[in-house]
């Protein structure tokens, strides 16, 4: 799927912009009002890397949590991963 963490499933989600007028009444007006309300998406931070998902090296498109939670398994790089 598109746009989607194939380790947590976070996806884009809906939402609304809310739009806003006036003055507070800390600062001696008489509020703020609202003036409209639009949609909007909440997009996630998706990534396309490489992991090693069943012991094969794919492209995998991850959320920047889960790799930073250290959730996805990278394959070694270098003269030594070829070795071993």
């Amino acid at each position: 799927m598109a746009r989607q963490c194939e380790y947590c499933g976070k996806r884009t989600e809906v939402g609304n912009q809310v739009t806003h007028r006036g003055l507070p009444k800390k600062q001696g007006g008489i509020g703020l009002r609202c003036t409209g309300r639009t949609k909007r998406e909440f997009k996630p931070n998706i990534q396309r890397v490489a992991a090693v998902v069943g012991g094969r090296t794919t492209r995998v498109k991850v959320c920047t949590r889960c790799l930073k939670a250290g959730k996805v398994l990278k394959p070694s790089r270098g003269k030594l991963a070829a070795s071993t």
